[in-house]
């Protein structure tokens, strides 16, 4: 049974997602800008302790949404803001938080092994010091960025009351568990299950070239912990894209593949929990697809974009390309894996 939802501010109401029946016994979580979530608090916060002053600058390492609701956030209280990101950061996304004001760093050469994630972090470094007076909210390591998420469990327990199991994707891992962690005050056998993708060490793969941004990482978050799962999937592109369009074709909801990976592994463990009452999160908006994972010629250019096919389980994290999963079991990953990925 879904329960009525209390009137909310017009600020928090904005940060909520709305809750959509997908299945029999699966709804999502559809965010408008689920970054936002953590943005606002942790930038509240540091305005309340005095860590950001009427002159402080606000600079932080992205590629994605995270960098866009700074840019939201900063307009509205009127702070300067330097995202330092990549090329992953599209021109129609560098656009929109210049036009909220932002200064855009873009490191354009990736590491020996071929990512970003460590040169964006020492750019960073240079731009800190170029502002002695900046703040860096550290979305990777500030344990503000979970605990944001309090305020997302109590809408979806008002919305859905008791849970089975929360799936979604795993990036800096602030969302899943934070919300995890809130949801189990009210579900408390509440199951967690993380979206990864091939080649992101957040689980114990070996670092590589990943094609699906938005979930995955090249080093180890601070803020994530691994006690809070009970499976892992590492999802690929492939099963991402097909999925992604299928929730806009028989839904309406316009997202992008990183909700695409999630609603994958949800629709697989729903099918096969089906007493289950399943919540899969929804966490960034299509806009920035139209011209790739909404293009039919961009997906048919490379075979690899319209692969589907079934899971398979691991008992170890293995750096297979195809889908993969595991029982993490609410294990440390120095448990499963001898050599952790670096941390930033």
């Amino acid at each position: 049974m879904i329960h009525s939802e209390p009137a909310l501010d017009a600020a928090t109401a904005d940060l909520l997602p709305h809750v959509v029946r997908l299945g029999p016994n699966l709804w999502g979580a559809s965010f408008k800008l689920m970054k936002m979530v953590p943005a606002h608090h942790i930038v509240d916060t540091a305005l309340k302790t005095g860590e950001i002053g009427p002159d402080t600058v606000i600079v932080e390492s992205t590629s994605g949404t995270y960098g866009l609701a700074l840019a939201v956030k900063t307009a509205l209280i009127g702070r300067r803001l330097v995202l330092v990101t990549d090329p992953a950061m599209d021109d129609r996304l560098c656009r929109r938080v210049a036009d909220l004001g932002a200064t855009v760093e873009m490191c354009r050469t990736p590491s020996a092994l071929g990512e970003y994630q460590t040169v964006r972090l020492t750019r960073l470094a240079a731009v800190r010091e170029r502002y002695p007076d900046s703040f860096w909210p550290r979305q990777y390591d500030n344990p503000l960025n979970p605990a944001s998420y309090s305020i997302v469990a109590d809408h979806l327990n008002r919305q859905l009351g008791r849970l089975d199991a929360l799936i979604g994707p795993v990036g800096s891992g602030g969302s899943m568990c934070g919300t995890a962690a809130g949801l189990r005050r009210y579900s408390p056998g509440l199951r967690a299950v993380g979206v990864d993708t091939p080649g992101s060490v957040l689980f114990g793969q070996p670092d590589q070239v990943r094609e699906l941004r938005g979930l995955g990482n090249s080093v180890l978050p601070g803020i994530l912990d691994h006690t809070a799962f009970d499976e892992v999937h590492w999802c690929p592109a492939g099963n991402a894209y097909r999925h992604t369009r299928r929730l806009h074709r028989t839904s309406g909801l316009f997202h992008g593949p990183t909700s695409g990976a999630a609603l994958a592994v949800a629709r697989w463990w729903a099918d096969r929990n089906p007493e289950a009452r399943t919540l899969v999160m929804l966490p960034d908006q299509g806009d920035r697809y139209l011209d790739t994972v909404y293009d039919d010629s961009w997906l048919d250019a490379h075979p690899a974009r319209r692969a589907d096919g079934e899971p398979h389980q691991v008992t170890l994290p293995t750096g297979e390309s195809s889908w993969t999963w595991m029982r993490w079991n609410r294990r440390r990953l120095t448990d499963v894996v001898d050599r952790p990925g670096p941390r930033p």
